[in-house]
């Protein structure tokens, strides 16, 4: 059985990322952010996340993937922040405020997260980890 089949959650979110409705793309993208290791579940989540017809489905996505709290969730965001437009981007960073920069532990969270993904393989990731801690540094 592959993740697309069309009898579980997952091959109904996967089909669901490619409706014509942004509320149906967004809901997908919270369904789909907690298998975000799975690498066709993670392809999609990136379209999500650069959504080209509605910021509100990337939004919805970055921060469902925030909301795990991990570095794979963070590094997914930090990764489509890179390739964004300037509007995306903002959405982006929105959720970045939203879920993360909202508490001490959020904002604590997330510099031990941006820590680890200074080192990441993918450089663009590298450089968007390193610029929150310098916006964090130069706040602080």
């Amino acid at each position: 059985m592959t993740l697309s089949d069309p009898g579980d959650a997952l091959g109904s979110a996967l089909r669901d990322a490619r409706s014509a409705s942004w509320s149906v793309r967004a809901a997908a993208g919270r369904r789909l952010a907690g298998a975000a290791e799975d690498a066709e579940v993670a392809a999609v989540l990136h379209r999500l996340l650069l959504d080209g017809q509605d910021t509100a489905v990337t939004q919805d996505t970055a921060e469902a993937l925030l909301e795990r709290g991990d570095a794979h969730g963070l590094r997914m965001v930090l990764a489509a922040l890179a390739r964004a437009d300037d509007d995306t981007a903002d959405h982006l960073d929105a959720a970045v405020d939203n879920v993360c920069r909202q508490s001490d532990e959020g904002l604590a969270r997330l510099e031990a997260l941006c820590r680890v993904l200074v080192s990441d393989a993918d450089a663009s990731v590298r450089d968007e980890a390193r610029e929150i801690l310098r916006a964090r540094d130069d706040r602080g």
